[in-house]
């Protein structure tokens, strides 16, 4: 049996009349760039994601970089973030001139560690960044907390955990501005790069319209320097196909996260996720950490199971951010994770006999 790390194919099929009518809808529209698909999608979502506003753009990274701008956010400003997140967190950061300022994760999480939080802040710290990895929410009652104390913003990363919530409360709801990716292996994917902002900032939400469009919301007339960053019309009208059934998507990503609980219970060697109490976790990974990741990933590999690491290395080793003059060993949390982290294969539409097949090569790797 092979066991691929992601498959479309059942969301593909369940969708594929829906997808090429709104296909067929959108050629036909001659509205190519912000109409009506781009107006409605940010409506729908909204309402999906509790929030009054939504601002579709380009990408998850510009929908980050283009929450800072909004807030003004610049050079010599520092923002908080998690020391062990996709490089993206960071680059958004450096795009408006401020540095990146890493903490370590609850190690059970992988999420930002609120206790940490506090002793990083300085006088040039203007937001914390916290991410929702691998679509387990943060603790946002006590990040949004020590932000009140010390008057900063706070912009959610919630590009793996659409539809996921914190005491009930829907992630990328709670910070001033936040992010999130529609790229098409997110829990709701586009068929191509595609991302949003939310907010409840009306002032926040205008500026957003402003620099996704060139710095302009009345045509040949700019306000401010900004950017083409805008959501695609043809992936705004798949995106709005797809949406009603992302509840039902994550519902089964938890299904398939209990199976694998089950059929990996009582292997040692193999640390399964946590999951906060007051979370609902929506698996848009599921990561498991072992000693042996190296030598597992290659065992499934030959046994045709398809797997990740997500991410080899940190983003304070990265070359990219060699002049912070970071070395191993600076933040031991995040690089433990970098090392022994592997994502199996989880997907809507994937069985309990796939979860079985790849469970019981794990099992015996380690018993042979």
């Amino acid at each position: 049996m092979k066991i691929p790390f992601v498959s479309f194919a059942s969301v593909h099929e369940l969708l594929r009349t829906e997808m090429i009518e709104a296909f067929s809808a959108f050629y036909d529209s001659k509205q190519y760039i912000l109409g009506e698909s781009v107006a409605s999608f940010e409506a729908q979502y909204s309402a999906f994601n509790q929030t009054k506003y939504t601002v579709g753009v380009s990408n998850g990274l510009d929908a980050l970089h283009l929450a800072l701008r909004a807030l003004g956010i610049g050079k010599g400003d520092e923002v908080i973030i998690p020391s062990n997140t996709f490089i993206a967190t960071a680059l958004a950061v450096s795009y408006v001139g401020a540095n990146p300022v890493f903490v370590e994760p609850d190690i059970r999480t992988y999420n930002l560690d609120p206790g940490l939080i506090e002793a990083a802040i300085t006088s040039r710290t203007k937001a914390i960044m916290p991410v929702h990895l691998y679509g387990q929410p943060c603790n946002m009652d006590a990040i949004m907390a020590i932000a009140a104390r010390h008057n900063l913003f706070v912009v959610e990363d919630n590009a793996q955990a659409q539809g996921a919530t914190w005491k009930t409360k829907l992630t990328g709801s709670f910070g001033n501005i936040n992010g999130t990716s529609f790229y098409p292996g997110k829990n709701l994917g586009a068929l191509g790069d595609a991302g949003a902002l939310t907010t409840d900032d009306g002032e926040l939400r205008k500026k957003a319209i402003a620099l996704r469009n060139y710095g302009s919301t009345e045509k040949y007339k700019n306000e401010v320097v900004g950017f083409n960053m805008r959501l695609d019309e043809c992936q705004a009208k798949f995106l709005s196909v797809k949406l009603p059934h992302l509840n039902d998507w994550n519902s089964q990503r938890r299904q398939i996260a209990d199976w694998y609980f089950e059929k990996l219970a009582g292997v040692e060697q193999v640390i399964l996720p946590y999951s906060e109490p007051d979370a609902y976790h929506v698996y848009h990974l599921f990561v498991i950490r072992t000693a042996q990741r190296d030598e597992l990933q290659q065992f499934l590999s030959k046994n045709e199971v398809q797997t990740l690491i997500h991410y080899p290395i940190p983003p304070h080793l990265q070359e990219a951010y060699e002049h912070l003059n970071y070395k191993a060993g600076d933040f031991p949390i995040a690089e433990e994770i970098a090392n022994t982290c592997l994502s199996l294969p989880v997907w809507p539409g994937m069985q309990e006999n796939d979860v079985h097949w790849v469970s019981e090569k794990i099992k015996k790797f380690y018993n042979d």
